[in-house]
């Protein structure tokens, strides 16, 4: 194996971990059954994503604007946990904990990052159930959104995250419920921002002010 296919399976491995969403009815632990289960749920295929009547507008502190159309009729039930937190405003004052820039992802919608606690940070929830998986073959590219999970892949609940581009190791494994419409390089630039030593967090919070429902047509697509 090269030393860059270790470094991405490394990086896989503890991007899983990552998605640790601890509580007591779903603790992350140790799963040599992950990829197995991952396999055993099912995927939805050959369906076009068709956007959502809303979008969800997200407003950082320091970074600008993301606009993320949504696909109820690929992941309805993940769609409508996004949608019925943003509607609590759950979403505003927390921040994006996670960015990396080898797997192409940054991580957000974690409640503990309203707080300074910076050790529990990737293993907030809702205090709703957690969202069974809605797999299908929509695959992992430049812009697309997906639901962040626990070991379980029936263990998404409030995270979610946003690819920069291809990541096939994915495609399949998350539920897929949204695109990144406007704002892509707002994501890079987050993307790149220094993190604290040791750590896939940025060193400066990356704050989410809000996150609003708007009406997607007054959002041309890009």
């Amino acid at each position: 194996m090269r030393s860059s296919e270790i470094k991405l399976l490394i990086a896989l491995t503890f991007f899983m971990f990552s998605f640790s969403a601890c509580n007591d009815t779903n603790s992350n632990t140790a799963n040599n059954a992950n990829a197995g289960e991952s396999k055993a749920a099912s995927v939805r295929t050959g369906v076009k994503p068709e956007a959502d009547a809303q979008v969800a507008v997200i407003e950082t502190a320091d970074y600008g604007r993301i606009v993320i159309e949504l696909y109820p009729n690929i992941a309805p039930q993940m769609v409508e946990r996004f949608k019925k937190l943003i509607n609590e405003k759950f979403y505003d004052g927390t921040a994006i904990h996670r960015v990396d820039v080898e797997l192409g992802i940054i991580q957000g919608g974690d409640p503990n990052t309203k707080g300074s606690n910076v050790a529990v940070y990737g293993t907030g929830n809702s205090s709703y159930p957690n969202v069974p998986a809605e797999f299908s073959d929509i695959p992992y590219e430049r812009g697309t959104v997906g639901a962040a999970r626990t070991n379980d892949v029936n263990g998404a609940n409030c995270q979610w995250f946003i690819t920069v581009k291809k990541q096939p190791a994915f495609d399949k494994k998350y539920t897929v419920f949204g695109r990144v419409i406007d704002g892509i390089k707002n994501v890079e630039v987050i993307m790149g921002a220094p993190t604290a030593a040791g750590t896939p967090r940025p060193s400066d919070k990356v704050v989410i002010k809000s996150v609003t429902l708007q009406p997607r047509s007054s959002f041309p697509a890009q």
